[in-house]
């Protein structure tokens, strides 16, 4: 136990001990250097924080727990990122950041009017505190929990020691928020990045190297063998994660995801320059290929040593291999990694959730005089309220049918596909105007809860998402041709002279390349 505690806490206070350092001379009274890191962040540090956002807990158990039960065909809601990457590097990033925006709504009222941004700020809120929130610190606590024993270490209940986890996992999240915005979450991320990389492969590769007797490549063919069919990319129409799906709602997910999701997008709004946030987006598309050595391989590996017997608690399945295949005294280094990737996503979410509520709301409908230091202020406030809320409500989220993931991805797409194709109507589609935006965020937002979790429409949420995004663009124009107004003039003030990174076209293009060969070699 004592290597465990020095372990986690010496990765711990170096990670928290590095980003003071870096931040010694910061000044966070304005709101570009809170919200945006004073537009001051690099390519590798925009990457790391990204994918670190990304990734955390309810990825390391739900998606493991999830190739467990379902094979690697999950492995697409991963490799598929790459793409949705490039696209939002060569044709959103470039007009988002030379309109100089701080936040996703903004450019909604740029583009429709100030009613649409306010709706879309405040769906984006609750999106932030009904799934990813509570599901990133429930899943957080398993992992955490599954290391320490607390429950056994102080003699409570199980569920006992899942709350006091939960608690001081928010709370911790909460101070680098809070006290460093995104300069601190960036600069965090980046070192919790590199740890769990290196923490994550560390689990694959001795336990392959375990079971292939000293040769990890052995391991792998013997895991191959035991379970052929789990390795077959292409899922089957019947399937958590049909193959079709990648034709329909899952490519719009991720296009939203990684080129429109404000806590993910604000990265490369704090970036130096488009040419830096270009670059930030192309390197964490090569990471997201990378990827699923750490979040999906671990699942298979899984299903070898414990066969069926988890298949109704899949999500127990990463902390159980965790335990069986990792040497005891590297058990706090890798606490310190889980707790860092849990840290990472709840103090960006937050930091994002902050930055939404000052500038969409408080400074749009409340008080537009309201000074940078008042600003600051408030997007601290709110930081404290949505942890509280979020703490409170973590504890509530019980296992799914499917895994923590699927529960998260089928909870997001109430908030995500309505705000995605009014985003991308607004950019691509000129005759959609204000009263036809708004008339697609109510119906998506109604008929995607009507048809999920109401009438329990018989067709994959994955589907669903498509189907909703073709009515809400029919919706929008039949809306906006019925309702006419001024035909839109792009005549929104653009900084051209922020010039692209060259390279950008062609690092692209090798990109989609790769994510097609993964397809091809394991399919």
């Amino acid at each position: 136990m004592l290597l465990t505690l020095l372990g986690f806490f010496g990765f711990t206070f170096f990670v928290i001990f590095y980003t003071i350092y870096k931040l010694r001379k910061d000044n966070f009274k304005t709101g570009k250097e809170y919200f945006l890191a004073g537009k001051s962040l690099t390519g590798p540090i925009i990457a790391g924080s990204m994918i670190l956002t990304n990734i955390s807990t309810e990825h390391l158990i739900g998606m493991n727990g999830s190739s467990y039960k379902n094979g690697i065909i999950v492995i697409a809601w991963e490799v598929t990122s790459a793409i949705a990457l490039v696209i939002a590097a060569i044709f959103f990033l470039p007009r988002f950041i030379r309109m100089g925006l701080t936040t996703i709504p903004e450019f909604l009222e740029k583009r429709f009017d100030g009613i649409t941004r306010s709706v879309v700020a405040l769906l984006l809120m609750l999106s932030f505190v009904v799934t990813l929130l509570p599901i990133v610190l429930y899943t957080g606590a398993i992992n955490i929990e599954s290391v320490f024993n607390f429950s056994e270490l102080f003699n409570i209940t199980k569920s006992e020691g899942l709350l006091y986890t939960v608690l001081a996992i928010g709370v911790i999240g909460s101070l680098y928020a809070i006290f460093g915005g995104l300069k601190a979450v960036a600069y965090s991320d980046t070192l919790n990045g590199i740890g769990l990389m290196l923490g994550g492969l560390l689990i694959p590769a001795i336990a392959l190297y375990q079971i292939g007797k000293g040769n990890v490549f052995d391991g792998l063919s013997t895991v191959y063998d035991f379970a052929p069919d789990k390795f077959d990319i292409i899922g089957a129409p019947d399937s958590v994660l049909p193959f079709s799906v990648l034709f329909t709602g899952l490519m719009i997910n991720q296009i939203y995801f990684w080129g429109m999701n404000q806590s993910i997008i604000q990265r490369a709004f704090g970036a130096k320059n488009l040419v830096e946030a270009q670059k930030g987006l192309i390197y964490t598309g090569v990471l997201k290929l990378f990827v699923p050595l750490i979040i999906v391989l671990p699942g298979l590996i899984a299903f070898y040593y414990f066969k069926d017997a988890y298949y109704e608690t899949p999500d127990l399945i990463y902390p159980m291999l965790v335990k069986k295949v990792l040497p005891a005294y590297l058990y706090g280094f890798f606490a310190a990694v889980i707790l860092g990737a849990v840290l990472s996503t709840f103090n960006s979410v937050l930091n994002s959730a902050s930055t939404v509520f000052c500038y969409d709301i408080y400074k749009k409908l409340i008080n537009k005089s309201v000074s940078d230091e008042k600003l600051v202020y408030y997007g601290k406030m709110v930081s404290i309220i949505l942890a509280i809320v979020a703490i409170a409500v973590a504890p509530l989220v019980a296992y799914a049918p499917d895994g923590l993931y699927f529960l998260l991805q089928e909870l997001n797409g109430i908030f995500f596909i309505p705000i995605s194709s009014v985003i991308l109507a607004g950019i691509f589609v000129k005759q959609v105007n204000a009263k036809g935006a708004k008339a697609g965020l109510f119906f998506g937002f109604a008929f995607y809860i009507l048809a999920t979790f109401i009438l329990e429409v018989n067709i994959h949420f994955v589907h669903l998402w498509g189907i909703e995004f073709v009515l809400n663009f029919i919706i929008m124009l039949a809306v906006s041709k019925m309702y006419p107004s001024k035909d839109y003039e792009d005549t929104i003030e653009q900084d051209t002279s922020d010039k692209s990174w060259r390279w950008v076209n062609v690092s692209g293009i090798v990109l989609i390349a790769l994510t097609i060969l993964i397809y091809i070699l394991l399919s």
